[in-house]
């Protein structure tokens, strides 16, 4: 059998740095791009939200300007999901660390790395998807506002199965408007993420009851102490 030549060898190398490098260089410009485009533009249906579609048939969704979203339903998400929202450029170190500490798997997900994941991505636990969240997360929290962030947050997030954003989830469960939530109801809504299909806003079981209750007392705190001023007026 003919070897290959130390020549063609030799060419082959740089062919394939070639490609990596090219490869690298335009997914970073359409991250850059996409991500500007963002800022004001809103996404379009994402990756999850068109398989759960071909899955049951229609999803809910519909996009909610934060301006139409009661401000305590952001900081019921910040209280549930990232307290130090404010405080951190994408990912929260503190909380990693003590996840490392504890050997646990997950838990130390950031409200933008849940945005990336569920704007940009795919949902599954792959060391592909962890790597593609880590490289994007800084991107988004350079190109938008925290309000901004949020606000996408609160627009694709999974409040039941097949009811994407607070503005469906807000009817789904309550029969009002974003704008009319209540405490109680934006802390509910807050409780059953991330794990929507398994919990209920409208008949919350003891353990989502007391979850929301825990969201309601966050949620007064970081408005107290500053820790909800980077996303609200």
């Amino acid at each position: 059998m003919p070897r290959k030549s130390t020549k063609q060898t030799s060419r082959t190398a740089p062919s394939l740095r070639r490609w990596a490098l090219w490869a690298l260089v335009t997914g970073a410009l359409c991250i850059g791009v996409a991500a500007l485009a963002h800022r004001a533009i809103a996404p379009g249906p994402t990756f999850y939200m068109k398989q759960e579609a071909r899955r049951l048939g229609r999803i809910a969704h519909d996009w909610t300007p934060i301006a139409d979203i009661a401000p305590v339903m952001a900081r019921s998400a910040v209280a549930a999901e990232d307290a130090d929202f404010c405080n951190h450029w994408g990912f929260d170190m503190r909380a990693i660390r003590e996840v490392m500490e504890r050997g646990a798997g997950r838990g130390a997900s950031t409200i933008s790395q849940q945005t990336v994941k569920n704007v940009y991505l795919w949902h599954g636990r792959s060391w592909l998807r962890k790597a593609l969240e880590a490289l994007m997360t800084p991107v988004v929290e350079a190109a938008w506002s925290k309000r901004r962030i949020i606000e996408v947050y609160l627009n694709v997030a999974e409040f039941d199965e097949g009811i994407f954003g607070v503005g469906a989830a807000s009817r789904h469960y309550f029969g009002v408007n974003a704008s009319q939530l209540t405490p109680r109801q934006a802390a509910r809504l807050a409780a059953v993420l991330p794990d929507p299909k398994d919990r209920s806003a409208s008949k919350p079981t003891a353990w989502v009851q007391k979850r929301a209750a825990g969201i309601m007392d966050g949620a007064a705190t970081i408005r107290r102490d500053g820790r909800a001023a980077c996303f609200e007026d």
